[in-house]
């Protein structure tokens, strides 16, 4: 058996649906299961979906204030005001900065942008900076993804004599800034037909707005904002993304190719993936770790070399960015493997001095990942007296609830159910962590603390072709609330597997079934190798890409996880270099059994634990489920009473032996004969000198020779006495088959003809015939 790292949810298709929209949508059966798996019920609701266009896109003056502010933002340019453009740290702000920035230059407006410093102004708006911006002139404020928490501080902007519009798409409370226009998708409730728009979607609207017309060339920024802040892929934002990713491959603003250079992207094939995986996260380093200015610096660079220089900066902080983390995941997890009590802790609660608040939330996830458990990191401020950071959950507790019940120690906290963020007093953090896993204790169940797997398209074999695989990027973007989807292959074989990569720890594999046949791919799962044995049924998930090679296209599959329900035979017959095939078995979860004592003496050297001799008294009850046959049964009973004991997962089949007997054979009855009265006819025969000469005279194995020799011995028929053997002309007349040797021969020959010569899948069935019977 191979158990799965996760536990899989597997979704079972509606087939008369996969069929409908199959013949309806004239798509493949493949793609018709994602739009189920989406949600469709219909051929109306699905066509959305493989077919985005500006149909799917509102109209700017929807959003409740936009009239005011254009009106505002008008008077602003008429007058030659002074407008401050106030952003926010991440990927999002960014963009969303850059956006409102683009449109007010060409509009020719008198204007500068300010990002919060995250160590030093903290989240929003922040007095001191709106102190400045009044100090400089400004007039006009417009905030881009925050402002709509900021009560406070756009009271003192107003106080002092400024106009502040808030462009925001955070939840709001239930006390809204006294702001001379807000923007919001979901403010007013209910006014606006899609509510969830990136802060970036919403400058973008502003701009549309602005301009007059759709702004083809600030898709780009709308895509990697939208993608990176993770709101939902769904309803407007699809368009955004799809006319963004369009965008962005046909880019010739050198910041694009720089960015592409630096993280080692190809712009011709950039995707959602792309921007996911290496775009957002070089934009979020900049403001993880000072400030994020350099990010709008790099996104309204417009030559070459300055592009380049600030594409190196943001790469070169995603580097450093990814060392603290590591840095800093790799202290927690030594805290939490140290400490029995916060190891077997509901709620993971680490705290280290000096850890960079900036990045707390991603080691949280690296920990939720590892132990599967809700994870709190705090950065400690000694001069401050405070705990800052991040916090990550799993289903069934919802964070942001369970948070809300310690409102007493945590004075600061926001967030959702699964992710929020807070700030304490030192002081009480132990208390914290005490109060949340007994809060997890009463809430959360051993099946909750499991972690799974929902994989919602499952595929045959035969489904699988490289026209239904580029059928599916129709489908995309894929992103939250639309995920890209998890496919299984189950219950199919392996054809052939091998190791490669220069370090062999990557494992390719040809799967089959009754009818197909399908390459796979598994990086870093070369482990895989020693664990899979031919002929059994596995399953895998993972998915599903296009191998291109010499203009030759195939479809394969990309491993994830893999899963084995039934147990495994692995055959090790006839090796001889034991140190090579006992480094392919996890030996502490393994037992070495011998039906000899012999075969003991010889494994000693080899083997680094016990060896169990097994015989009639042994206590199967305490072996693991994994064993290794080292030998041969003499009594095939004990072998047939060990696997109706034990419950086993794998059977590594070694059977040393250090004589056969099957391939010696049983000599015929002829043989007997002749060698009865070869020495009937000599008074005695030297078996020590003249055996082999007698060997090559009739052409039998020496072996052979002793064996017959030792069967007219037991039945009485000659007697030995110093090596010479004697006829016994009065010996009584008894069949061949009543000596013990004749019969342990039969029975040997018989195991090794079952056991130790017989094909893999006869010994398979062998062993499935005896095993719990």
């Amino acid at each position: 058996m191979i158990q799965s790292q996760k536990v899989w949810k597997i979704t079972k298709q509606d087939e008369q649906l996969v069929k409908q929209f199959s013949a309806g949508l004239n798509i493949s059966s493949i793609a018709a299961k994602i739009l189920i798996a989406r949600g469709c019920e219909s051929i109306e609701q699905a066509e959305p979906l493989l077919k985005i266009d500006e149909s799917q896109y509102y109209d700017p003056f929807l959003l409740a204030g936009m009239e005011e502010a254009i009106v505002r933002i008008e008077q602003a340019l008429e007058n030659g005001e002074k407008i401050l453009v106030y952003g926010d740290y991440d990927a999002d702000g960014i963009t969303s900065t850059t956006v409102l920035l683009n449109v007010l230059l060409d509009l020719g407006a008198n204007v500068s942008f300010v990002i919060p410093d995250r160590f030093i102004h903290g989240y929003g708006p922040n007095e001191e900076l709106f102190r400045e911006a009044h100090a400089e002139g400004v007039n006009l404020i417009i905030t881009v993804d925050n402002g709509i928490s900021g009560i406070e501080q756009v009271k003192l902007a107003r106080e002092l004599g400024m106009d502040v519009i808030i462009t925001d798409h955070h939840e709001a409370g239930d006390m809204l800034p006294d702001a001379n226009v807000i923007i919001h998708p979901r403010v007013p409730e209910g006014h606006y037909p899609f509510g969830e728009l990136a802060g970036v979607g919403v400058a973008f609207k502003l701009a549309h707005a602005l301009y007059g017309e759709l702004p083809d060339h600030l898709f780009e920024y709308v895509a990697i904002g939208t993608i990176a802040d993770l709101v939902p892929l769904i309803g407007e934002n699809r368009y955004l993304v799809q006319r963004g990713l369009q965008a962005l491959r046909q880019s010739d603003n050198p910041w694009v190719k720089a960015i592409c250079e630096a993280s080692g992207a190809n712009q011709k094939e950039i995707n959602e993936e792309t921007v996911g995986f290496y775009f957002g996260p070089r934009l979020n380093a900049i403001g993880r770790l000072g400030s994020a200015e350099p990010g709008v610096h790099f996104l309204m660079s417009e030559d070459t070399a300055q592009a380049n220089d600030l594409a190196k900066q943001l790469n070169d902080k995603n580097t450093e960015r990814k060392k603290i983390v590591e840095d800093i995941a790799n202290e927690a997890i030594s805290m939490i493997e140290s400490d029995s009590d916060l190891k077997g802790a509901q709620v993971l609660v680490v705290a280290g001095e000096g850890w960079n608040p900036g990045v707390v939330g991603i080691v949280a996830s690296r920990l939720v990942e590892k132990y599967y458990r809700p994870a709190i990191v705090l950065s400690i401020d000694r001069g401050k007296g405070i705990a800052k950071g991040s916090a990550r959950s799993i289903e069934g507790f919802h964070l942001y609830n369970e948070l809300a019940k310690n409102r007493d120690i945590l004075p600061h906290f926001g967030g959702h159910p699964m992710a929020a963020g807070m700030t304490l007093p030192i002081e009480h953090v132990d208390a914290l962590r005490t109060r949340l896993n007994e809060q997890a204790l009463a809430c959360l169940t051993e099946e909750q603390l499991v972690q799974k797997l929902y994989i919602d398209v499952p595929v045959e074999l035969s489904e699988i072709t490289v026209e239904a695989i580029e059928e599916i990027r129709r489908l995309a973007p894929f992103g939250t609330e639309f995920p890209k989807p998890i496919f299984a292959v189950q219950n199919v074989k392996v054809k052939s597997m091998r190791k490669i990569g220069s370090a062999e720890n990557h494992l390719k594999m040809e799967l089959e079934d009754a009818y197909s046949s399908l390459d796979a791919i598994g990086f870093n799962k070369g482990y895989l190798h020693e664990e899979i044995s031919y002929g059994i049924a596995l399953s895998l998930v993972g998915d599903l890409q296009i191998n291109e090679w010499q203009g030759n296209k195939k479809p394969q599959f990309m491993i994830q996880d893999v899963s084995v329900n039934e147990w495994q035979l692995y055959d090790y017959r006839g090796k001889n270099h034991t140190a090579n095939w006992l480094s392919k078995i996890d030996v502490e979860k393994t037992d070495f059994l011998a039906f000899s004592k012999q075969t003991n003496a010889h494994f000693a050297q080899w083997i680094p634990k016990g060896i169990v001799h097994v015989a009639e008294d042994v206590d199967y009850s305490v072996l693991h489920e994994n064993i290794v046959l080292l030998d041969l049964p003499e009594n095939v009973a004990l072998l047939e009473r060990l696997l109706h004991s034990v419950r086993i997962e794998r059977i590594y089949a070694h059977f040393y032996t250090d004589q056969t007997a099957y391939f010696n054979g049983m000599p015929t009855r002829d043989h007997f004969k002749w060698y009865y009265g070869f020495l009937k006819k000599r008074p005695t025969f030297n078996l020590n000198e003249h055996i082999q000469q007698l060997s090559k005279h009739i052409g039998l194995n020496a072996e052979v020779i002793k064996f017959m020799t030792k069967v007219f011995f037991e039945l009485g028929f000659v007697t030995i006495e110093n090596g010479l053997a004697t006829v016994n002309e009065n010996a009584p007349k008894q069949a061949l088959s009543e000596a013990p040797s004749y019969k342990m021969r039969s029975r040997q020959i018989e195991l090794e003809q079952k056991l130790l010569y017989a094909t893999y899948s006869e010994l398979k069935q062998w062993f499935n015939e005896r095993l719990g019977s």
